[in-house]
């Protein structure tokens, strides 16, 4: 009963303390017991004896450590990399068969696991654990990082001309007055009750339940958003089709723009200027794209200008992060069961900056067969530009005698 009240008054204050105070109150304990009190101490505190034994001899000497100390200098366990010098060398063999990047650069990461790479170490002799392994991975200079999407192919030497190219017909055409539109079509989504990134305010311990898993609903198919963001008055368009996404497609959502929203916008345009990626249902190498353009144009009486981004640069485009990203927020968390629901979360986009967004569906089919011949392409009224014309030119509404057409 002794040792339990012992016990209680020991626990109550060394927790106060810090390691060479906690010490001298043991042996301070131990000397007033007097025979046997170390063995005592030592159980009711659950420490060692050595400690308490230490405690006396420090008591004994009146050691004096630095002020803001508690061990001596080189007191306490010697660190690994001290004890076993080549362990370091051994732990950057293993990672360096595993590193990602530029071997240059400040910061390494690895994709082996701490736990994978203390069992090498330890086959090797080494005394280590995976959580010294992640110390030294962090000393080193490492950390865990997962992959990113960032290059979509080589890099065209005129890529930065192109981009200046680009932002001087944009420039050109907003002076002028004249519509500047970015066009893309987003990430094709399924139809259903199938889990949607991102979390909504619920009430507590009541998630939405949706399907586990994402095969699609043979009935309600794919949403298909393309859509159409004018750059001079912030202001988004997007048709949802459930058939697929071809350059018909495409430009009967320019159609539907033009004759809903952008003529009375520009009531004095004469020309259009489209910002497109290199690929997709408006690639740079589409002929259908063009030829569907041709047809717009000879039905508005527009020149349209096309510039396309470079390769590689796709996610550069406005309407990714002016428009697409915005609605992606919108909708986070929220199973799209059908392709009304889409719509009404699209048309609800809104930014503090004033975005707005029309949407509507298009049910219409577009079938994907249709090919463009030579001798049909070879007509079309396409004029490019000296400065790769494969990216920047012109579909006139009409063949002009003073213009170069190819």
């Amino acid at each position: 009963m002794a040792d339990d009240a012992l016990s209680k008054k020991l626990s109550s204050i060394l927790g106060c303390l810090d390691e060479r105070q906690r010490r001298l109150v043991l042996a301070a304990e131990a000397n007033a017991i007097g025979r046997g009190g170390v063995a005592r101490v030592a159980v009711a505190a659950g420490v060692t004896r050595a400690t308490v034994a230490k405690g006396q001899k420090e008591l004994r000497e009146g050691q004096q450590i630095e002020s803001g100390r508690v061990r001596r200098p080189g007191g306490g366990r010697k660190r690994a990399r001290s004890t076993q010098p080549q362990l370091v060398p051994a732990l950057l063999a293993l990672v360096d068969p595993e590193t990602r990047g530029d071997p240059e650069s400040p910061l390494l990461w690895t994709s082996k696991s701490t736990r994978a790479l203390a069992q090498e170490l330890k086959r090797d002799g080494f005394v280590v654990s995976h959580n010294l392994v992640a110390e030294l991975l962090k000393e080193l200079g490492f950390s865990l990082q997962a992959l990113q999407k960032t290059r979509e192919g080589g890099d065209n030497p005129d890529r930065d001309a192109q981009f200046n190219y680009l932002n001087a017909r944009v420039q050109e055409h907003l002076r002028a007055g004249m519509p500047v539109i970015s066009v893309d079509c987003k990430k094709k989504e399924l139809v259903g009750d199938f889990k949607n990134g991102g979390r909504e305010w619920q009430p507590k311990g009541q998630p939405g339940e949706v399907r586990v898993h994402d095969f699609v609903d043979p009935i309600l198919g794919k949403a298909i958003p393309y859509g159409i963001y004018d750059v001079g008055r912030n202001l988004g368009w997007v048709s949802v089709g459930v058939d697929h996404e071809t350059s018909a497609f495409a430009v009967e959502t320019l159609r539907r723009w033009w004759q809903t929203v952008g003529k009375s916008a520009y009531p004095e345009a004469d020309r259009l200027l489209i910002c497109a990626d290199g690929g997709g249902s408006n690639g740079s190498r589409v002929r259908r794209w063009k030829a569907e353009l041709a047809k717009l144009a000879a039905e508005t009486g527009l020149e349209i200008s096309v510039s396309h981004l470079p390769p590689g640069t796709s996610k550069w485009n406005k309407i990714e992060h002016r428009l697409f990203s915005y609605i992606t927020m919108n909708w986070r968390g929220r199973p799209l069961v059908s392709h009304e629901v889409i719509v009404q979360l699209i048309a609800a986009t809104k930014t503090r900056e004033g975005l707005a967004v029309h949407a509507e569906l298009d049910p219409n089919l577009y079938p994907t067969s249709i090919k463009v011949t030579d001798a049909e392409f070879a007509s079309l009224p396409i004029v490019r530009d000296e400065f790769h014309g494969e990216w920047n030119y012109t579909i006139l509404p009409r063949v002009q005698s003073d213009q170069v057409v190819s």
